[in-house]
């Protein structure tokens, strides 16, 4: 048995159809996410004049359905078959962000519109998301989980350089609502291709009586672990200030640098190449350097480049801010393949929707919270200011790790109770 499954972990993650249609799945959703990414705030701007704090709550909403509803929805996608419930977010996603563009042709596009669809879009994400990263282990091997992340991760921005580039040409040649329209496509193919997948998946096991308690069991081993607590923290300072700088980008280059749309698009373009490279090379340094290590080094290196994105002009400015946002997603490229790997690795079957779940509560909670600073900061200072405050966030997100096991560890372990709970 041993053998067998050494051989199987051994061979191309590709092999395996289940995970050839689930990262088709991923290409189109994914590709229409990044173009949606650019579309939906300036559409915003461009065609509704939304202000810096309407901005603000517009990207808060986009992610405000995981402080609200993740850890519930984590106990619940635990007591589901997890692909069901991805295709039928799809699909959810698909009519929402089709209502935009004919709202936009018939003339009746509104801001509540755009707020009312951006949180429901919310919350279907919240669902794909934690049945998605609880699905993949039951789809490949254990030892096969490195390189699916990695191919997922890099394959996801590859899309952020094809999609924002393509998103801003979109939007300067028909308009922002119109590239919304290629999003909702993209999710029906997405769903069509979940649906394809042949390979039966097991009925989970009987969820507990409580709830309540079914969420305390995910909480616990998260925060409990000081390698996954430490991972969370880390995370979520980086994810506050990177959406506090990204909720005002738009309104920096389009309305007070008068940049137009293709800057932005080649703007987030330069943070694609980043995630692209760090997550493709992220197995190489965890085995170089160490994975804890990694994790450590590149949290660190970003903190010079960070004070470069404030400074974002029309001139060199723009281009020494694309490097720093470049080294900034790196980073973020090279953390995702390791951590989310780590995480399920560690986590039992059964408590990997509540895992994830409470992750992506404290992680995606973050972006929520940090929209909300930017709009904040952005109407009652300046989009200036704003962008110096998540630039001090991102300075200061490598403290967690510094402080944890994480910064001597060559290799993380792969069992929740290889290191005590501190």
């Amino acid at each position: 048995m041993t053998t067998m499954t050494t051989s199987r972990s051994q061979r191309s993650v590709f092999a395996d159809s289940g995970f050839r249609r689930l990262f088709a799945a991923a290409v189109a959703s994914r590709l229409g996410t990044s173009i949606s990414y650019l579309a939906v705030p300036l559409a915003a701007v461009t065609a509704l004049e939304a202000t810096p704090g309407e901005v603000g709550v517009l990207a808060m909403l986009s992610t405000l359905a995981f402080l609200l509803i993740g850890l519930p929805a984590g106990a619940w996608v635990d007591r589901m078959r997890r692909r069901p419930v991805m295709v039928t977010a799809d699909l959810v996603r698909a009519v929402l962000l089709g209502s935009v563009p004919v709202a936009w042709w018939l003339g009746a596009l509104t801001l509540p519109h755009l707020y009312i669809v951006v949180l429901l879009c919310g919350v279907a994400t919240v669902f794909f998301e934690i049945a998605d990263q609880s699905y993949l282990p039951r789809l490949v091997e254990p030892g096969q989980l490195m390189a699916a992340n990695g191919a997922l991760v890099s394959m996801d921005a590859a899309n952020q350089l094809a999609g924002r580039g393509v998103g801003g040409y979109l939007i300067q040649v028909l308009s922002a609502p119109v590239a919304i329209a290629v999003d909702a496509v993209s999710y029906l193919w997405s769903a069509l291709c979940l649906r394809s997948i042949r390979r039966v998946e097991p009925l989970p096991e009987k969820g507990g009586v409580s709830l309540g308690r079914d969420i305390a069991e995910g909480l616990r081993l998260v925060t409990g672990h000081p390698i996954l607590r430490a991972v969370a923290v880390e995370g979520t300072l980086a994810n506050l200030g990177i959406q506090i700088i990204q909720a005002m980008l738009p309104i920096l280059f389009v309305r007070e640098l008068g940049l137009s749309p293709l800057w932005l698009g080649a703007f987030f373009t330069a943070g694609g190449v980043g995630v692209f490279l760090g997550s493709a090379s992220a197995r190489r340094l965890g085995q170089w350097l160490g994975e804890g290590r990694t994790v450590l080094l590149t949290s660190v290196a970003i903190v010079p480049f960070v004070p470069l994105i404030p400074l974002l002009d029309d001139g060199a400015g723009l281009w020494t801010a694309g490097v720093a946002w470049m080294t900034v997603t790196y980073k973020v490229g090279v953390g995702n393949v390791i951590k989310v790997s780590f995480r399920q690795r560690v986590t039992p079957d059964r408590l990997l929707g509540r895992v994830s779940a409470t992750m992506r509560f404290l992680l995606s909670g973050a972006l929520a919270v940090g929209a909300g600073v930017a709009g904040l900061v952005g109407e009652l200072a300046s989009v200036r200011a704003a962008l110096w405050v998540g630039a001090a966030m991102l300075a200061v997100s490598w403290l967690p790790i510094m402080f944890s096991p994480l910064r001597t560890l060559r290799e993380l372990p792969e069992d929740a109770q290889a290191i005590p709970a501190q």
